[in-house]
């Protein structure tokens, strides 16, 4: 999410009696522009999804990790908007600094803090989110201010490095690197964990965070790919595939049912669980929580 095609050439020349005019020119409708736009859209809409799904949880249980993480979600939406948007219409200055402050800088880091909140709780977490206010602050004012070098082909994903000064692509890197390495350690921990137990539900826990991991690895690649290769489908269709990826890999681990997902959380042994012992632990929670024993998680490990 952080690397973006070289920008070539846009301008052509054109001569008006002595004078010579340079105008931009308009992006082709060619198979490669049509085929980023539509697998960026795409990815709208399962980010969409995906963030419609986490907000329905947060409305239900307040979770401080289903929040941030329809935080996330709704930022990588509206990044995968603008480069649909840059795609369809040609890219200007306005869609780039879109593109690159929602996908390259702050998205990442929100969805890490999900997982810090899950895995190391509030206390942390909340410490945290402080932290990240501070930088998604600073890069939406680094974004705003900062000078576009060069000029902005319509027909191709601008590159990072070739428009922008040191600082703004410090952040990229920084908050898109080591909030993947966040998100990925954590579905990976958490994975491991739950293959190694036999506990109700382990099986689609550990399921659901490989795919999450899984899927992690498949958007960092997207850039490694388009940077190496300069291919924007090779990028668009990453991101696709990434953000399918770990939406499957949150519906399998939500499968879960409530009661086996109590046992987690109040570690108990890795002994399968029985009804009664379940039902038992329920009617120990608050009305507001117990739920049935066919209720789906809202906690689904890493994610």
């Amino acid at each position: 999410m952080t690397a973006f095609s070289k920008c070539g050439a846009s301008i052509f020349r054109r001569t008006l009696g002595r004078e010579p005019v340079y105008v931009r020119a308009a992006p082709g409708r060619t198979l490669r522009t049509v085929m980023v736009a539509g697998l960026a859209f795409i990815a709208t809409a399962i980010a969409t999804l995906f963030a419609n799904a986490t907000a329905v949880r947060w409305s239900r249980t307040h979770a401080p990790h289903q929040g941030v993480w329809t935080v996330a979600l709704a930022l990588f939406a509206l990044a995968s908007a603008a480069l649909a948007t840059g795609a369809s219409t040609g890219w200007d200055e306005g869609t780039f600094r879109a593109f690159f402050l929602l996908g390259a800088v702050i998205n990442v880091p929100w969805l890490a803090l999900g997982t810090v909140y899950l895995l190391l709780g509030v206390k942390v977490g909340n410490r945290a989110r402080a932290g990240l206010l501070v930088f998604t602050g600073l890069g939406i004012g680094v974004m705003l201010a900062t000078p576009i070098h060069g000029v902005i082909a319509p027909d191709t994903i601008p590159v990072g490095k070739d428009h922008l000064d040191a600082l703004p692509r410090a952040l990229a890197g920084i908050g898109s690197g080591v909030g993947a390495v966040v998100v990925f350690a954590g579905a990976a921990w958490s994975a491991v964990r739950f293959a190694r137990s036999r506990r109700p539900g382990a099986g689609y826990l550990a399921g659901g965070n490989a795919l999450i991991a899984l899927g992690t690895l498949v958007l960092s690649s997207g850039g490694l790919l388009q940077g190496i290769v300069g291919s924007d489908e090779a990028f668009a269709l990453t991101l696709a595939i990434g953000i399918a990826v770990i939406y499957g890999g949150f519906t399998v681990a939500s499968r879960v049912p409530r009661a086996a997902v109590v046992d987690y959380d109040a570690g108990a042994s890795d002994a399968p669980a029985t009804e009664s012992g379940a039902s038992a632990r329920r009617n120990n929670l608050p009305a507001k929580d117990r739920g049935t024993s066919s209720t789906s998680s809202t906690r689904v490990g890493s994610l």
